[in-house]
């Protein structure tokens, strides 16, 4: 009877002892200092969060240069082509027609190039990184802003391009390089407020070739039924009143008449009135549908 015991009492001293709860507190009081005790970092604004984002959709581009292709052959190919097919015919000549061509040419080329926004947005939600974004303690509608932001650079750089192509073929505007810059940046205001419909898209839509498709459906009407090409003046009723309703209209109106050395009227007020209207609607549908993508 003694052996059992005795084995007993060495399995028992081989054991190793339980700790207390209070030898076991210092180490959690450790670690919760060890966790608590550096400085939090403040929250990112929204401002640097947006342009953090617009820095990635720039490295996207640095990555796979082959994104430059719409705002560089896009503008060339469309202000060529419109600028010998309708010159003779309607101006006499292609100098003289691309005088009152070029700034509504420029419009066309950013509004077209918008589309592609939206066609990127669906690739990286395909991809799962949305989801990502979403989880981070940041200001919510930031990567969408950011993303726009970084393409008005792209936007920037076709209507450089525009610029450039027209001044060759004879374009001379009367409102100088002041007029020029105020122009661009008056299109780039109207193609960010576009740009959130084809964000809304890509969020309701599931392919990014529904995403173009639908673009087209929408972008054609606006550009190819307005006053870019001719005088309102020589169409029917019916297609009058369509152009004048048109917020593409108001936009190449006034982006003519800055760039004419002509004081804006209206369609400047318009221009920006259907900018806010845009933003306020498509950015409201928007995030609606980013924070419950169900």
């Amino acid at each position: 009877m003694t052996a059992p015991t005795n084995a007993t009492q060495s399995t028992d001293a081989q054991a190793p002892s339980a700790k207390s709860p209070a030898e076991a507190a210092p180490s959690a009081v450790a670690i919760a200092d060890a966790l608590t005790g550096g400085t939090r970092p403040q929250r990112p604004s929204a401002a640097s969060t947006s342009l953090t984002f617009g820095w990635r959709a720039l490295l996207k581009i640095k990555h796979v240069p082959e994104q430059l292709s719409d705002v560089t052959l896009f503008p060339i190919i469309f202000t060529l082509l419109f600028t010998f097919l309708f010159g003779g015919a309607l101006a006499g000549s292609t100098e003289a027609y691309i005088q009152f061509l070029l700034p509504g040419i420029m419009v066309q080329s950013l509004i077209m190039i918008t589309m592609y926004t939206g066609y990127t947005l669906r690739g990286d939600i395909e991809k799962g990184v949305f989801d990502r974004f979403r989880s981070l303690p940041i200001w919510r509608p930031s990567p969408l802003v950011g993303m726009l932001l970084g393409d008005m650079v792209r936007f920037t750089i076709a209507a450089v391009i525009t610029g450039v192509v027209g001044f060759l073929l004879g374009w001379r505007p009367e409102g100088g390089i002041v007029g020029v810059v105020v122009g661009i940046a008056l299109i780039l205001v109207f193609a960010f407020a576009l740009g959130w419909i084809w964000t809304f898209l890509s969020l309701i839509l599931r392919s990014a070739n529904a995403i173009m498709g639908a673009a087209m459906m929408v972008i054609m009407p606006l550009t190819f039924g307005s006053n870019i090409f001719v005088d309102p003046s020589t169409m029917p009723g019916w297609l009058q009143a369509w152009v004048g309703v048109n917020p593409v209209s108001h936009l190449v109106t006034a982006v003519r008449d800055v760039m004419g050395g002509v004081a804006p009227g209206s369609e400047l007020l318009l221009t920006l009135g259907w900018s806010a209207v845009l933003v306020a609607v498509f950015g409201a549908l928007t995030m609606w549908k980013y924070r419950d993508p169900r």
